[in-house]
């Protein structure tokens, strides 16, 4: 299972849980399994055509990973969707 730290923007998507655990190979595979205790969550993160929306990365195991959703996953991996910062 790896620990997903779940942004303060999304986290009415999962009952006000900031971190929940999920299995997966894959960022991917991981967030399927999150959109059925979660619906929404999927859809907060990802596009209509299966990329990331923009102003969202992925960190796996505290680094950025340029993989996105197909980054591969261990058990105990640490991921994190991090919303773009803007502002000047």
């Amino acid at each position: 299972m790896a620990n997903v730290w779940i942004p303060a923007t999304m986290q009415h998507l999962t009952g006000g849980e900031a971190v929940v655990q999920a299995s997966g190979q894959t960022v991917r595979e991981l967030l399927a399994r999150l959109e059925q205790r979660y619906p929404g969550l999927q859809s907060a993160i990802v596009q209509d055509d299966g990329r990331l929306r923009p102003g969202v990365a992925v960190a796996v195991d505290g680094y950025v990973t340029s993989l996105g959703l197909y980054q591969r996953l261990t058990d105990g991996s640490d991921v994190q969707f991090v919303p773009a910062i803007g502002g000047g």
